[in-house]
Order: C-alpha cells, then structure tokens, then sequence
C-alpha cells in the first residue's frame, strides 16, 4: 500500500546524503524550472556587450554630460542660425576691441566682428572637420590593418614598416610641410592631412584586436565548418573587434579638432574667409592685453569640445572593457 503524501510539502535531496523540506509550490517550480532554483527561463536571453555597455553608459554620469555637450554642439553645427542673427563675415571696423554690449555678448574682436557669432560658426567647421577626419582614419586604418591581422604573412608585414615611417612624421612639422603648398580655404585638404597621418594608429589598433580575435574558439569553429574569409570577418570577427577602434577614434575625434585649430593658428590650416576657432585665435592674440575677450571665448569652446570628446572615450572605454566588470 502506498505511503500517503504530505499535501503541505515536498521532500528534495540536498545532494549530500539529506534530505530537506520544500513548499509545495516550491518543489513544483524546482521541477519546472530548468536548473533549479534562480535558474534562467528559456524566455530569458543572454545579454550582448553591447546591452551591457549601453546599460553602464546610461548610469555613467561623465557620459551623459559629454554627450549632452556633444549633442549641443552637433544642434549648433548644423543650425547656427537658430542661436545668432548675425553673419560671422559681418564686421564694422568702428567696434573693434569692444567689450560686452546689448546683443552682443562675447564683445567684437579686432576687426570688429561679433565674437559670440564667429564663436557659434566655428563650432560648424570644427565638429565637421573632426566628423570626417575620424571616419576616414577609422575605415583607412580598419580596413588595412584589420586585414593585416587576419591574414598575417608578407602583407602583415609590409603594412608594419609603412606604419613605423608613419609614426616617424611629427605631425604638426608634417602639416607645415604639406598644407604650407596648398592655397585652397576648404576643409578638405586639412581633413586629408589628418586621414593620411592618422590612420596607422587605428591599424595598429585593429590589427592586435583581429589578431585576439581569430585566435578564439568560435572563429576556429567556424573555419573547420569551411567558412569562408569573408564570411569569418564579417559576422565573427568585426563585431567582436571593433570596440577597441571605437573607443580609440573616439577620443581622436577630439584630438583632430584641437589639430585643426593648431594648424589654423599658424597659418597652414583653414584660411579667411573660413570661419574657425584656430583662425579666431591666432587673429586674436596680438591683441590679448587689449581684448582678451576675443581670445578667451573661442578657446574656451575648443577647450570644451576637445574635452567633451575624450570624456565620452573614456566613458564608451570604460563600459567596453570587461576588465572592469
């Protein structure tokens, strides 16, 4: 005859030879739950790098003000006339070296421009020449040194020694000589300067993350299954090498608008009628004692911009890395 069951509780091994007392309800979820107790649910998913760092982001202090700074400046770039009326090339010589005045906050500069417009305009060539030189040093030095590291041999090689003369140049006595020839007042030519200077660093970059990546069991998996190469690199590869390039060209995001101001202010980078901070600077400085408000204000906006830039590295690097987990 069958021994009557408890109605109030169940009995589960503790693994060690024991026994202890569960509820009813409890031993029926141990049963229906895979792995027991605090076991995931089929429902539930793994979480990506990606939702991980996203979720560390949002709780990072230091990456939502960078980024609220960043997205100011992105409004300010691309719809300058939503903040000033004024046209930065309109100047009256008779306020030269003035000081704060109604409708005119930041004062004029020597040649009687309005400061707070020419400030606000040059956000717009500083954040565009950033932009664009990043992306191209990202892609250029991505794409060589990606496919250095995957395929090794006599390209890896070859693409080492060029990178080694790369980083031989100084940058700055690089852009005096090169820019010195060019007379064009556009954004390309100085945005050329900083791709073809700038890109060994992201190979180096990519080349060492590719390098650990192909070297892990999924990669390996996946070319005993006869992936191709292409297929390897783009769907198990890249997406798990691509951070480290992400973090880099973000902080040089900020490092190319302060270059750009650089070579402005010594004359090699964006010339008048160009609207830039550099130029904005450089013409400003002979006339500090006079008119420090003229040089006070543009080199506050680069100061902030370039910081903003390399605090939101800092953020995106420190919720990439799983280091600090």
């Amino acid at each position: 005859m069958p021994e009557p069951r408890e109605p109030e509780g169940a009995i589960a091994s503790t693994g060690m030879g024991g026994a202890m007392d569960l509820a009813t309800s409890e031993g029926e979820s141990l049963e229906r739950t895979p792995g027991g107790p605090g076991g995931a649910s089929p429902q539930d998913k793994p979480r990506s790098l990606w939702s991980d760092a996203w979720r560390d982001l949002r709780r990072n202090p230091v990456f939502l003000i960078a980024g609220l700074v960043i997205l100011f400046l992105v409004f300010v770039s691309l719809w300058p006339g939503a903040i000033t009326w004024m046209s930065p090339l309109k100047c009256d010589l008779a306020k030269a070296q003035q000081g704060s005045q109604s409708g005119h906050p930041f004062g004029f500069n020597g040649q009687g421009c309005d400061v707070y417009t020419r400030t606000v305009y040059g956000a717009r060539t500083s954040v565009t020449v950033g932009v664009c030189a990043t992306l191209g040093v990202a892609i250029l030095g991505s794409v060589l040194g990606g496919l250095a590291g995957f395929f090794g041999g006599t390209w890896d090689s070859v693409l080492s020694r060029i990178t080694d003369v790369f980083f031989a140049i100084p940058v700055v006595l690089g852009g005096l000589v090169l820019l010195s020839v060019v007379t064009s007042n556009s954004i390309w030519p100085v945005i050329g300067f900083m791709v073809l200077l700038g890109w060994p660093q992201i190979s180096r970059i990519a080349r060492g993350s590719v390098i650990t990546v192909k070297q892990n069991d999924y990669v390996q998996a996946a070319r005993a299954l006869g992936a191709t190469n292409s297929r390897m690199l783009l769907r198990h590869i890249t997406p798990n090498a691509v951070a480290p390039v992400i973090v880099v060209a973000t902080i040089a995001l900020g490092t190319y608008i302060a270059l750009e101001a650089t070579l402005s202010y010594l004359g090699v980078g964006l010339k008048p009628p160009s609207v830039s901070w550099g130029i904005d600077i450089s013409a400003a400085s002979p006339y500090i004692r006079n008119a420090p408000h003229a040089l006070l204000w543009p080199s506050g906006a680069l100061a902030i911009t370039v910081l903003a830039f390399i605090m939101l590295g800092d953020a995106i690097r420190d919720a990439l890395d799983p280091k600090l987990r």
